[in-house]
């Protein structure tokens, strides 16, 4: 997949493409990107998908600042390319852009600088200053461009339609297999290992600790979580903390994450690693001693490949 943070360099023949934040590329995300390359190929022609960031809800409003995201950009990146998408256009969102209207954007973005086709929206999709672009008038701004759009269907589960929103409330709540049944994938997060303490190491589990570099990135609640761990292209299975190791009583604590890769002894400090989050397997909890808190983590660790070889 190509990446595009400056529009004009974009340049490429029949363009369809579809306009979002796609936060989580969840399975509605998934839906309108599987109909937006059948259409690109229809035409012989690539698929773009549009985003803008900053999330323009972080620019233009204070009571937002601590809102966090599913998917940071980079994040978002490597799914948007797993689903097969060829292009994508990162618009940088300022106040200014944001005065922007839907005629205006369909003018001076899609038909002046993409050369668009066709746009693929999204159920109930609006765009344009102040979200004033339904599909109505849209339709009637493209046409005389030769734009044409088609609008899709929601994705429900059960009778409810799924929604980035959905998606951070379930992981908010603890609820990973949900949260994972709304995206059709494991929701995982990216971190750079950094030096902790070594107490993990002494205790019999040793636990790499996980910088996450975008402090907008949403992270469960503070518990003990069946993952699965991607380091340097090979998958291991791990059990990870998040939280403030109360046992080991540290003054000024910090929110911490950190994984234990089963059956891993490396050094593998400064490299990046992904784990995708399987399963919740408890809270985290303040233990009287060490020897009470290690049997936990021999049961942790008995629970989590149980279930990481069941799946």
């Amino acid at each position: 997949m190509r990446v595009f943070n400056n529009i004009e360099d974009f340049s490429f023949p029949h363009p369809v493409a579809t306009l979002g934040i796609f936060d989580g590329v969840h399975l509605g995300h998934k839906e309108i990107l599987s109909r937006l390359t059948e259409a690109a190929k229809a035409r012989n022609g690539e698929s773009v998908v549009i985003t803008l960031w900053p999330h323009p809800r972080k620019v233009l409003y204070h009571k937002y600042d601590d809102l966090k995201f599913i998917t940071t950009l980079e994040e978002k990146k490597k799914v948007l390319a797993e689903q097969g998408v060829d292009n994508l256009v990162i618009i940088p969102f300022t106040r200014e852009f944001s005065k922007l209207s839907s005629c205006g954007f369909i003018e001076k973005v899609l038909a002046e600088k993409l050369k668009l086709e066709h746009l693929v929206m999204g159920y109930n999709h609006r765009f344009g200053h102040d979200r004033e672009g339904d599909l109505m008038k849209l339709r009637k701004c493209a046409d005389p461009f030769g734009i044409t759009i088609e609008q899709l269907q929601p994705q429900l589960v059960g009778e409810r339609r799924v929604s980035s929103s959905m998606v951070r409330s379930a992981l908010q709540k603890g609820k990973i297999e949900l949260a994972n049944t709304l995206l059709g994938h494991p929701f995982f997060a990216e971190g750079k290992i950094i030096n902790g303490f070594h107490v993990g190491s002494k205790i019999g589990f040793p636990t790499a600790n996980i910088e996450i570099g975008d402090q907008d990135k949403l992270l469960p609640p503070d518990g003990v979580y069946a993952v699965r761990v991607l380091l340097e292209e090979k998958q291991y299975m791990g059990m990870l903390n998040i939280g403030f190791r109360p046992t080991l009583g540290y003054e000024d604590p910090q929110r911490t994450v950190e994984v234990h890769i089963i059956d891993f002894e490396s050094n593998i400090y400064n490299k990046t690693v992904s784990v995708s989050f399987i399963k919740r397997l408890r809270d985290e909890i303040k233990f009287n001693t060490i020897d009470e808190l290690v049997r936990q983590l021999k049961k942790d660790r008995e629970k989590a490949l149980k279930i990481l070889n069941n799946i």
